[in-house]
């Protein structure tokens, strides 16, 4: 399979579902790295601790840092690509993130290690925020919203992908801290084993055709409209003269786009940050970055540890899976409101029996037997009922809410939000856990209960409603039910 060098590409399926599917594939493999990165480090917390006697600050920071890298990478991301071409930044992302990952697995200290994580960064938000746009760009109308999905359901299988090396490695080394039998430490052949997709996710980004969009807009008109004729079907001329018109009408993001009379702000785009600040308060990166140092804490041993955080993270497969079934069926209020109610009842299972249990010298809960069960299973009803609701759904929403005219710029806005919201839970876990676990569980139930209340009063459903009607929700002010 070979690239020519107007970005179309020779030897792949013939009918536009096929092409479509294939390239919307490749492109969601930078999902895959975006939810490798999150996994990665949920193994080696402990090992980095024990090795370089880092406390819980600095923990919380090695861990939360490559999120910043992230909201940097995202922001530049859409300007670069209008620049150089989705597929070029796709590359840029996987060298960056292949060098990234060799870097970190040689960190001699966490500050070393916090600065590979940052750069790293920048090529996870990058590949985030070009993934989904291409895979719009290239997708036939009536495949876009189950091609879009394969971004969220990508981000889930990286999660799972890390989960599984980590626990592999650990294994043939009896520890995160321990020599494998080829060499060297488990814990810095976990972020050496992050090269292999960064090197697949390149490779699959030289063979995918440059986005009609990007085309039009370089007046490449011959190359674009092959690539439509391939790809998307239809009358293709007409699709140009439709690209060409919102190329015409279209601005770069500008922050006085989404200026409105509610602190400063439209409602609708206040809506839409707290529906990503409320995505990431529940605390569902906390099972994804630390739930292996979590389960060790409360007397799991380290292998059963690991292989908990991969029962998790299957469970956050099968629950993505169904939001994808479900999404267009029972609608976005409802399974948000089913998420917020199940993660209260699983998060707040979680406090009471981290309260209920003695404490070590540490300050760590200890678990019997019944309370331990209890505990893993309340974490994986948690995940569940994130993975089916809170995870996918509050991206569709973001996609779909806002008015045209302001759409990019709110999705800014709120992806920020949503940026900043997962550093702060991140890099503030490690002290509420050291305070008591069930602070912070307790905490992050409080969330999912105002979570609830919030989507009750303030998200009006969208299932079923065109794009084009989204401006009344702009008009009217904050929705209602």
């Amino acid at each position: 399979m070979t690239t020519d060098n107007d970005g179309l590409m020779r030897g792949e399926p013939a009918s536009p579902t096929g092409s479509a599917l294939f390239v919307s594939i490749a492109a969601a493999l930078g999902g895959f790295l975006f939810g490798y990165d999150t996994a990665v480090i949920n193994g080696t917390t402990g090992a980095l601790e024990t090795q370089w006697g880092i406390g819980s600050v600095e923990t919380g920071i090695v861990v939360s840092s490559a999120l910043l890298g992230c909201a940097v990478g995202a922001w530049f991301a859409g300007s670069l690509a209008n620049r150089i071409g989705r597929p070029k930044v796709m590359m840029i992302a996987a060298i960056v993130f292949f060098i990234t990952s060799l870097g970190s697995a040689l960190a001699t200290g966490p500050v070393d290690l916090t600065i590979w994580r940052i750069i790293g960064g920048f090529a996870i938000g990058a590949a985030s925020v070009i993934a989904p746009a291409y895979i719009a760009e290239i997708s036939p109308a009536h495949l876009r919203g189950r091609l879009g999905s394969l971004q969220q359901f990508a981000i889930v299988l990286g999660i799972f992908g890390a989960l599984i090396v980590n626990y592999g490695i650990q294994a043939s080394a009896g520890g995160a801290s321990g020599e494998v039998p080829w060499g060297g430490t488990a814990w810095r052949w976990m972020f050496a084993a992050a090269a292999i997709p960064a090197f697949v996710y390149f490779m699959f980004s030289l063979n995918i055709p440059e986005s009609p969009r990007y085309l039009v807009a370089k007046q490449q008109l011959d190359n674009a409209r092959a690539v439509l004729l391939k790809y998307v079907g239809g009358n293709v001329d007409h699709k140009i003269i439709e690209i060409q018109g919102t190329l015409d009408s279209d601005h770069p993001p500008r922050i006085s786009d989404v200026r409105g009379s509610r602190l400063g702000l439209m409602p609708i785009v206040w809506v839409g940050i707290l529906l990503s600040m409320f995505q990431q308060f529940v605390g569902i990166n906390v099972i994804f970055y630390y739930s292996t140092s979590l389960w060790q804490s409360v007397g799991f041993s380290e292998n059963d540890a690991f292989l908990t955080s991969v029962i998790n993270s299957v469970v956050n497969i099968a629950g993505t899976i169904l939001a994808i079934y479900l999404v267009d069926r029972i609608g976005r209020k409802k399974l948000l409101l089913m998420g917020s109610a199940l993660m209260f009842v699983a998060l707040g299972t979680m406090a009471v029996v981290f309260a209920s249990s003695p404490v070590d010298a540490e300050n760590n809960p200890v678990l019997s037997d019944a309370a331990g069960v209890t505990a893993l299973i309340a974490a994986n009803v948690f995940v569940f009922g994130f993975a089916f609701t809170w995870g996918p759904v509050v991206w569709v929403l973001l996609g779909e809410m806002f008015p045209n005219r302001i759409r990019a710029s709110a999705l800014g806005v709120a992806a920020a939000a949503q940026w900043i919201s997962n550093w702060l839970i991140t890099v503030t876990f490690p002290e509420l856990a050291q305070t008591g676990l069930f602070l912070a569980y307790g905490l992050y139930s409080l969330f999912a209960l105002i979570s609830f209340i919030f989507v009750w009063k303030m998200v009006k459903e969208t299932k079923g409603i065109e794009l084009e009607d989204m401006e009344d929700l702009e008009r009217h002010g904050l929705p209602s039910t």
